[in-house]
């Protein structure tokens, strides 16, 4: 069973809510969370900022194409992207944004792609001011969730705070169209993987798509309104936890009716060592992220 909570209790850690959020985080990998702040209308603002995009001519979304970069900045078009290997690119279409890094900063110069200069299409001419809103809202709650995390895993509070100050906080709308005619068993919105980093907060439209594999291999629909999250957790937290957090297995097939997704991909600072406690080993957070996307964006893997 996929878990509803309520992020106001987990402020206050109910003894009940961190009970569910126990499970959650380490038996199933997934849960859904409301009563975050941020309401339903925001959040539908937002999804339509995305439609609006999407609904685009091919000739308009190519001036931010990220095909165009050596990073994952701006538009994918359909089929840019593999996260399966064994199955065929996936046919959603995708607009990534990230962390803008403030002048000064230590990573500034470096020329790491996690990091890149973000991408802004000139149309919808609200679409910019939307979206870097929304992205300094999402990350706020997304550390909320972690604060609750590190109290049910026996840590102090602010644990993962430390790692967040220079956050490379990916948010991206994904578009996934009625599933196409031609569309065969080994094509997908969005083939099965695991999320690559830390965190994922994920608003949805309503419509049904997402599918997550349970802890007995079957695999389980879950949606969520507006104003209500999904959350689930990456490799990364996965192996800096030391297994206590699950990274879970979902895909999306696609169906009748095109649907829209905005996910915030929640990730520490590029230098965080996410190898295990006490482990002896370090893993550089920005290396995994860094090679993890080189293995699933195909215009990375020809540079």
């Amino acid at each position: 069973m996929i878990d509803d909570l309520d992020l106001r209790k987990l402020d206050e850690r109910e003894a009940s809510e961190m009970a569910m959020l126990q499970h959650a985080i380490g038996e199933v990998g997934f849960l859904t969370v409301s009563n975050t702040g941020l309401d339903a209308d925001q959040v539908r603002n937002v999804i339509e900022a995305y439609r609006d995009f999407f609904h685009l001519p091919n000739v308009q979304k190519k001036t931010v194409d990220m095909v165009m970069t050596g990073s994952n900045r701006g538009w994918g078009a359909p089929r840019s992207e593999q996260v399966d290997p064994k199955a065929n690119p996936d046919f959603k279409e995708v607009f990534d944004c990230g962390f803008e890094l403030p002048a000064g900063n230590f990573y500034a110069g470096k020329g790491l792609s996690v990091y890149a200069p973000n991408l802004w299409p000139n149309n919808p001419v609200e679409f910019q001011g939307i979206i870097r809103a929304y992205y300094i809202d999402a990350c706020n709650v997304a550390m909320r969730v972690l604060q609750a995390i590190a109290v049910a895993l026996g840590r102090d509070k602010l644990s993962f705070d430390r790692a967040f100050d220079t956050p490379m906080a990916l948010l991206r709308g994904n578009y996934y169209p009625e599933r196409p005619a031609w569309a065969g068993d080994r094509d997908f919105g969005i083939g099965a993987h695991t999320d690559y980093g830390c965190l994922t907060l994920l608003a949805t439209d309503g419509v049904s798509g997402l599918e997550v594999r349970m802890p007995d291999n079957s695999w389980q629909p879950v949606s969520a309104e507006p104003g209500t999250f999904i959350i689930n957790f990456g490799e990364m937290l996965e192996f800096w936890t030391a297994g206590k957090v699950k990274a879970t297995g979902h895909r999306v097939i696609g169906g009748t009716q095109e649907r829209i997704s905005v996910p915030l991909f929640f990730n520490p600072s590029y230098d965080t060592n996410v190898a295990p406690p006490s482990s002896g080993k370090t893993i550089s957070a920005g290396d995994h992220l860094t090679r993890r996307y080189k293995e699933t964006y195909l215009h990375l893997q020809a540079t």
